[in-house]
Parts: C-alpha cells; sequence; structure tokens
C-alpha cells in the first residue's frame, strides 16, 4: 500500500518498486485499473509481466478496502497524507497477518495466526 497526493510516473515507479522489494519475487502478471501511467512504469519496472486491465479484474482487490473505508467513513476521511498512511498500514498489516503474507504465526491455525504472530514479534523483541 502506498498513499500518494498524485498518480503520476515517479509515484507508481515507487509504489511497484516497493511492492517488488517487499514481494522478493518477480509476477508473471500484475492487474490494475487502466490508470494510463501504469503501462510505462511496468514495461520499465516488470518487463516480463503481463499487465491485466480487463474491467473489474480487480474488484476482489479493491473489494479489501471495504473493511477500511467502513471505519473511515465516521471519521470524515483522511484529513492529511500523513494521517491516512499511519491509519490505513494498521489494518493492512492485520489483514496480511490473517492470510499468512508473512512469516509470522504460519504453524498456527488460521483463526489464532494473528496471536501466534503477536506472540512471536513479542519474543523477538
Amino acid at each position: 500500500m502506498l498513499l500518494s497526493t498524485r498518480r503520476d510516473a515517479a509515484a507508481a515507479r515507487r509504489f511497484f518498486t516497493r511492492a517488488l522489494r517487499t514481494l522478493k519475487v518477480i509476477p508473471n502478471q500484475v492487474v490494475t485499473d487502466a490508470a494510463p501511467v501504469y503501462p510505462g512504469v511496468l514495461q520499465e519496472v516488470v518487463p516480463a509481466a503481463w499487465h491485466h486491465v480487463e474491467q473489474y479484474a480487480n474488484n476482489s482487490i479493491e473489494a479489501d478496502h471495504g473493511q477500511l473505508k467502513r471505519r473511515l467513513r465516521p471519521m470524515r476521511g483522511p484529513q492529511t497524507d500523513r494521517w491516512a498512511q499511519v491509519v490505513i498500514a494498521g489494518p493492512t498489516f492485520m489483514q496480511n497477518l490473517r492470510r499468512g503474507h508473512y512469516e509470522l504465526g504460519v504453524d498456527a491455525r488460521p483463526a489464532l495466526r494473528v496471536a501466534a504472530a503477536f506472540t512471536e514479534l513479542a519474543q523477538a523483541l
């Protein structure tokens, strides 16, 4: 997740570079919306990946934001970009923990994965 005030080439390049560094794998497919800046940046950053832009292809990705939107609406949205980055990072981290995207709590049952992950983090600190 990267929050940027503009959706320009520099912001897209920064996002995809950070995402690839975090993943530590080279994807063979990238699903995005139809922003005109993405094809050029993806060709530069991940030339072998297929850029999938079909309408509704990223609905499952967009649906992930539903819980976050439900929490932000009563607050009338983020007041600053920094505030948004901090607030959005927490639920995103928890969601990724539950789905097993990190090497934390992977041996635990899915229902207990978050508790096991925090136990591992506490022991590491």
